[in-house]
């Protein structure tokens, strides 16, 4: 059996999982009475009741189930996102959206930090976003109150919007990633051309603050108004979202029609020489822009962006790319997921390739599924075509 056979099977593996293993367990262990989802399970699958949640987690798995129903593996998923919407109006009251979503919730079903994160509300558009597309019909309504709020809050005068309210510091680039992601979602949900207005100004900021045009890297951490952090964060390069560029340009070029191959390629170039690993493939958690390697511990999530990257660079005709991007979804199962609880993942391992988790955040399962479903899309796609 040939190399590339196998590394194929492994990535129908791969769905073979999500479908009988990962969604089943998060549907039945991962959700409580109410329909809300738990933050974590322990590594023997059960579930963390007293864990105060994050609603990232909640948007997160809600865009999962949504997006599971709508590709025909978890058949019924958009109504398993619906409850735990209606689950988290009934904590937050009817008017969540048009005055933002609380960060931190309570297990027994209050909130626990009211503070209006960006990060959260950018997951939350993701969300509403593809439960419009599972026929939802408060969503969009949700979506459109929920993007007023952080115009109208969050809006910061230097560009861009501020961290939360009340705000904090340094200004980072990952929350303005994910609202890039979630205004394309929006886009590809409804087909309305003003969500890619927002879209294009986060991409102007990418251009012009958060890639360092001297070493073509990524940077993570800013000041007010978008110089980069002083001292070793500013300097702070994640191999991860240099990957998720890659694949979110790949998206806005579907999207739009407009070409980013020179930035993908610079991202992807850097990314794969100097925050790999060579021994394993990897992608370290951390580099220093100037210095190297600065935390050799590896999460699963950029494992996960890595395997979009080469997908997305695969669908562009880079020689080699699906053939890597199959590969890294083989190494990601054999090393990530088979281990652990079935439906469950080791979600990092330290610098010398030890397991460093105490349970199983439910977060990680956005990632692992957004990978596979775009790896298995990516695949049906590319069909027949050289690796």
């Amino acid at each position: 059996m040939s190399a590339r056979h196998t590394e194929t099977m492994a990535a129908t593996a791969a769905r073979d999982w999500t479908t009988n293993q990962a969604l089943p367990l998060w549907e039945g262990a991962g959700r409580d009475p109410h329909g809300g989802f738990y933050e974590k399970l322990t590594l023997q699958g059960r579930p963390e009741t007293g864990a105060v949640r994050r609603l990232r987690v909640q948007a997160r798995q809600m865009y999962v189930y949504c997006h599971a129903d709508m590709l025909g593996w978890r058949p019924g998923g958009a109504e398993v996102a619906a409850r735990a919407l209606d689950r988290l109006l009934a904590i937050t009251g009817p008017d969540a959206g048009g005055e933002g979503w609380p960060h931190l919730l309570t297990p027994d079903g209050g909130v626990h930090d009211p503070r209006r994160d960006l990060y959260d509300h950018a997951f939350m558009l993701l969300a509403l976003a593809w439960l419009h597309r599972a026929g939802d019909t408060r969503a969009l309504t949700l979506a459109e109150q929920t993007f007023a709020f952080v115009e109208r809050r969050l809006a910061h005068p230097a560009g861009g919007w501020r961290e939360g309210d009340p705000d904090t510091a340094p200004r980072r680039q990952n929350p303005h990633m994910h609202m890039f992601e979630a205004m394309m979602a929006l886009h590809a949900a409804t087909g309305d051309d003003r969500w890619l207005q927002p879209a294009r100004r986060i991409l102007n900021l990418f251009r012009t603050r958060f890639l360092e045009p001297q070493t073509a890297t990524l940077r993570e951490y800013f000041t007010d108004d978008w110089l980069l952090a002083h001292g070793a964060s500013g300097r702070l390069v994640e191999p991860g979202h240099h990957m998720e560029w890659v694949w979110l340009l790949r998206v806005f070029e579907q999207e739009t029609a407009e070409n980013c191959g020179s930035f993908s390629d610079a991202l992807y170039e850097y990314a794969l020489s100097a925050g790999a690993d060579p021994a394993t493939g990897f992608l370290f958690d951390a580099v220093d822009a100037e210095a190297g390697p600065l935390r050799r511990s590896r999460r699963l999530w950029p494992q996960t962006e890595l395997v979009k990257a080469h997908y997305a660079r695969a669908l562009t005709g880079r020689p080699g790319a699906l053939a890597a991007g199959r590969a890294a979804l083989a190494a990601l199962k054999a090393h990530y997921l088979d281990p652990a609880h079935p439906g469950g993942w080791i979600d990092m391992f330290d610098e010398n390739a030890l397991p460093a988790v105490a349970d199983i955040p439910a977060s990680t399962f956005y990632h692992l599924f957004c990978a596979i479903a775009y790896a298995h899309e990516a695949d049906a796609t590319l069909a027949g075509k050289p690796g």
